[in-house]
């Protein structure tokens, strides 16, 4: 009997119904994601599309730190003193891919690159930061630039570009107190505050080294700019995206009270001569003048100078890298007569009081001695013959204290605020220097009042000190403060006739201008001879100085004027002008110069000649008109027979002069 299959409906029935159940079940769980994802596309797409794109560009974009234009340095005139000029350069970014060889070698066939100038590159490349630009050359000329920017695909991470380089056009006038910028070197570098932002490892920036530049180096800084650049996956530039630039802030300007003119004529007067020259307007403490020589390029200084160079300039005696306005003191000399003539008069000795003078005079066992026999003087004809044994004796009866006092009220011994370092405050000595200085010796012996009577000794001045001591003398009685620097961009800072009154008597003060007026205008002043200024009735007023080098004697000749440089004296000149209506003030110094009316008073003349002759109510003064030829006169008369006489500079300087 055949058996056929039998075919249930129940199970049939239960089997459809199982499969339908997890077709359900899988196609759910299959719709929930294709919604979940779809919902998160959605998301990334539509509502989070910005975010992933400034991502995304992030990672495809770069933006390189740009240095920003260095503000400029003026003089009060607005001549530029410090600029800066575009620098074609060549850089290199490694990575660990970087063949620095291969790259030298290849480089080396378009720019000078000797071996041992290959082998110092090689070791800078190796000790900067990965990525970090590298600066191969600087300055390069237009068809360097161009012929490494044509071979550009084969020398992977070498950039030439343009950039700004710092440029001083009077480099050599302007050194010591506008300074230099310099490469930014590991000590600059801080963790935290200015100096720490990535700026500071851009090969283009560079930062104040000296005077002004140092000083004011965040001023003039400014703010970073950065290039929007386009890089692959490893870092490196492909193109750049202008569009998306930030522009540098340019560093703020200073303005300066020096004189553009003035401090470049002070260039030319020195020539190879060792010294310094301060001049300051004695109405409101304007420095105009602040010169140090002989001087040095500080443009070289901004590429970097090479040692051998450097060495020279350390070497050379004549010290080019010491400013000698501000940080080198040196005796006072006979200028410091002034100050104690001052201190006497004021201590109620009678200035008609005389001394002879027989050119030796003796005191605690020893000759004291004098250039000249002056014979029997008093107190304006002693400064104005500059002798030396009239004031041996009075400063012995006046006392150090007394001297020391003055000199310090008019300057001397101290520092001043004028925006640069590098000030030395020198030594007004007075019994309690004596006891701190030289413990082993603390009186104050009666030998040493004698050689601080006459600017030397302990004495030590710097030559700006000596110029607000000029100043303050001529101004009638101000204690004005020198200013150097007028504005920081539109900050104007206070002027330095915002300054008390000097204790001391207008008569008193009066009377040793009219000493210094005759000892550069009357017959028998020590400068007479020498610094006549050839502008009609603008005379100028000034005194002598000759300060010892070593001891008496050290040098040889007059004055100590011959023999060994370095054992020469120094040579001294200050000086005023007008002087019947002071706006000028000076002081000169030559080191190792000798006799101080010979070296450093001509010096002061030429300087003061051109102060004075760009000032317009001076000019108006000097150009008189001529006087009519064509009037007739009697036979053996003469133009100027019934003029009033001529007065004397000291007969001129009786009224009180009013500053």
């Amino acid at each position: 009997m055949t058996t056929r299959p039998a075919i249930y409906f129940d199970d049939v029935n239960e089997r459809q119904t199982l499969f339908h159940r997890r077709s359900f079940l899988f196609g759910g769980i299959a719709g929930v994601g294709i919604l979940a994802l779809g919902g998160r596309l959605a998301q990334l797409q539509l509502l989070e599309a910005g975010r992933y794109k400034m991502l995304s560009e992030h990672n495809q974009f770069q933006f390189l730190l740009t240095p920003p234009p260095r503000g400029l340095i003026l003089d009060r005139t607005g001549v530029v003193l410090a600029s800066n000029r575009p620098d074609f350069r060549l850089l290199l970014a490694k990575d660990e891919h970087t063949d620095i060889d291969d790259i030298l070698a290849k480089l080396s066939q378009l720019i000078p690159m000797d071996g041992a100038r290959r082998a110092l590159l090689a070791d800078d490349i190796d000790a900067a930061p990965r990525k970090a630009p590298v600066t191969l050359m600087e300055d390069m000329t237009w068809d360097q630039f161009s012929a490494v920017n044509a071979r550009a695909p084969e020398l992977p991470g070498v950039t030439a570009d343009m950039g700004e380089v710092r440029v001083y056009p009077f480099a050599a006038a302007f050194a010591h107190v506008i300074g230099y910028v310099a490469k930014v070197s590991d000590r600059d570098i801080t963790k935290t505050g200015p100096n720490s932002g990535p700026i500071m490892l851009n090969p283009g920036f560079r930062i104040g080294k000296q005077g002004v530049e140092k000083s004011f180096d965040l001023d003039l800084r400014g703010k970073p700019g950065a290039h929007k650049v386009e890089v692959d996956v490893k870092g490196r530039v492909v193109r750049q995206d202008p569009s998306g630039d930030i522009p540098a802030t340019p560093g703020a300007p200073i303005r300066l009270t020096l004189d553009a003119d003035i401090q470049n004529r002070a260039l030319e007067v020195f020539g190879e001569d060792s010294g310094a020259a301060v001049m300051m307007d004695c109405r409101n403490g304007d420095v105009l003048c602040l010169f140090s020589g002989p001087s040095f390029d500080a443009n070289q200084f901004v590429k970097g100078m090479t040692r051998p160079a450097y060495k020279a300039l350390e070497e050379y005696d004549h010290k080019p890298l010491y400013n000698k306005a501000l940080t080198a003191t040196y005796p006072p000399g006979s200028t410091f007569k002034t100050m104690v003539a001052l201190a006497a008069m004021e201590m109620g000795i009678d200035p008609g009081r005389t001394y002879t003078c027989g050119g030796v005079w003796n005191y605690a066992g020893r000759p004291w001695h004098c250039d000249k026999v002056h014979g029997t003087l008093n107190l304006h004809d002693a400064i104005k013959t500059s002798c030396d044994i009239y004031f041996y004796q009075i400063a012995l009866e006046i006392g150090p204290q007394r001297i020391a006092d003055t000199a310090r009220k008019f300057g001397l011994g101290g520092t001043f605020d004028i925006g640069i370092p590098g000030q030395k405050p020198g030594i007004v000595p007075d019994p309690a220097y004596k006891r701190h200085a030289f413990p082993h010796d603390p009186v104050w012996h009666g030998g040493e009042t004698p050689n601080m009577g006459i600017g030397q000794g302990y004495l030590a001045v710097n030559a700006l000190q000596l110029c607000v001591m000029c100043s303050r003398l001529a101004n009638g009685g101000v204690a004005l403060e020198p200013r150097l620097v007028h504005a920081i961009g539109d900050q104007v800072q206070p002027s330095g006739a915002q300054a008390p009154p000097l204790p001391f008597a207008s008569e008193h003060l009066a009377f040793v201008r009219a000493a210094m007026a005759s000892v550069a205008n009357d017959a028998g002043g020590t400068a007479a001879k020498t610094v006549q200024l050839g502008l009609g009735a603008v005379k100028m007023a000034g005194k002598t100085g000759t300060a010892q080098a070593h001891s008496y004697g050290g040098g040889h000749g007059a004055h100590g004027a011959t023999g060994a440089w370095e054992l020469r004296d120094h040579a001294w000149f200050i000086a005023f002008a007008p002087y019947d209506d002071p706006r000028y003030a000076l002081s000169v110094l030559v080191e190792h110069g000798g006799f101080g009316a010979d070296a450093a008073a001509p010096k002061a003349a030429e300087l003061m000649r051109v102060a004075l002759l760009k000032d317009p109510q001076v000019r108006s003064r000097i150009e008189q008109p001529l006087p009519d030829i064509a009037a007739p006169t009697s036979p053996g008369s003469s133009l100027f027979m019934n003029s009033p006489s001529v007065p004397t500079a000291s007969q001129a300087l009786q009224k009180p002069v009013v500053g």
